[in-house]
This record gives C-alpha cells, sequence and structure tokens, in this order.
C-alpha cells in the first residue's frame, strides 16, 4: 500500500507553502484520499505529478560560422 502524506508533509516534500498543495487538491490537479475531515495524498501521486509537469531542457542548436 501506497504511503499517504498530509497536506503539510507535501508542502515540505516539495518545498513550498501548505497554500500549494491545496490549490492541487481543490482544483482537482492531484488525487488524493479523505479520511473523515482530513485530507491525505498517496505518495505515488505526489512523484506522478511531478513527473507530468517536468520540463526536460531542450538540445541547444549550435549555429554554424561561415
Amino acid at each position: 500500500m501506497d504511503r499517504l502524506l498530509s497536506v503539510d508533509q507535501v508542502a515540505e516534500l516539495l518545498g513550498t507553502t501548505v497554500r500549494f498543495p491545496r490549490r492541487l487538491i481543490e482544483e482537482r490537479r492531484i488525487t488524493f484520499v479523505k479520511v473523515g475531515r482530513h485530507v491525505r495524498i498517496p505518495e505515488s501521486a505526489v512523484s506522478a505529478c511531478v513527473a507530468a509537469n517536468t520540463i526536460e531542457p531542450t538540445a541547444r542548436r549550435l549555429r554554424s560560422v561561415a
């Protein structure tokens, strides 16, 4: 079973304030679980969100000098 993280733990993991993971939840941009009144985010959902929003660098084309 995947580890469930609190909003505070996700914010710390991402290096953000708690507003950011709360906004992801509110906008339904990340998978979350409601346990009573508590909200938990599966660790795999955080990894998937980071992977989906990772921008790979593009190869820079060198100009030929003529």
